[in-house]
């Protein structure tokens, strides 16, 4: 593989975490998670072969659909969210201090895994601090599922430089269609709640 690919992915994960974050429509920020999905394949694909990656790129897919289908299938509603502070300008400053976070983190995991490559830990770390921040500043079911998502494909990535096991690749990936099955679960619950 090139050595600009995982740069490039690493560089597609910041604006597609970055859009999740301030996202507000569901289409789009399923369509930033699918793309994000995309560069977490480049990022895997350096270490574990093209089937299991494309497996990962499947199942994450996969995950976008059943999120989709279900925020389609329930009412639209526009609600504002209900957590402090809900401006785009405070959610992009925190995203810069993860960001300065993640680039100081990055190179002490660089030193305990030299294997991975910096891309790859970037990357990595990138979705897994995105990801709580996410979980941190919401209380809405879909934006929790994104950013529970969002984290475990962080983890994915570095766990794809330790083990190259078939088996762990389809538990994660089990783990990835259960979260998002979950969560369309809870979407439809509270969409019934709210219409009675």
């Amino acid at each position: 593989m090139l050595p600009l690919v995982p740069w490039l992915a690493a560089i597609f994960l910041l604006i597609t975490s970055i859009g999740l974050l301030l996202s507000r429509d569901w289409r789009w920020s399923l369509g930033l998670l699918a793309g994000q999905y995309f560069a977490v394949f480049w990022l895997i694909l350096a270490h574990w072969s093209l089937t299991m990656s494309a497996a990962n790129l499947v199942t994450g897919w996969m995950s976008a659909a059943v999120l989709g289908m279900t925020q389609l299938s329930i009412k639209e509603d526009h609600a504002a969210e209900e957590s402090w502070p809900q401006g785009r300008l405070f959610r992009l400053f925190t995203a810069g201090l993860v960001l300065i976070t993640i680039v100081q983190g990055a190179r002490s995991v660089n030193t305990w895994l030299p294997e991975a490559g910096q891309p790859v830990i970037f990357g990595a770390l990138l979705l897994i601090g995105m990801g709580l921040l996410h979980l941190g500043i919401t209380v809405q079911p879909f934006r929790v599922v994104l950013g529970l998502l969002t984290t475990l494909s962080g983890f994915e990535i570095l766990y794809a430089v330790v083990e190259n096991s078939v088996l762990v690749a389809g538990l994660l990936s089990i783990v990835t269609l259960g979260l998002s099955l979950a969560g369309s679960y809870l979407l439809a619950a509270s969409a019934l709640e709210v219409s009675e």
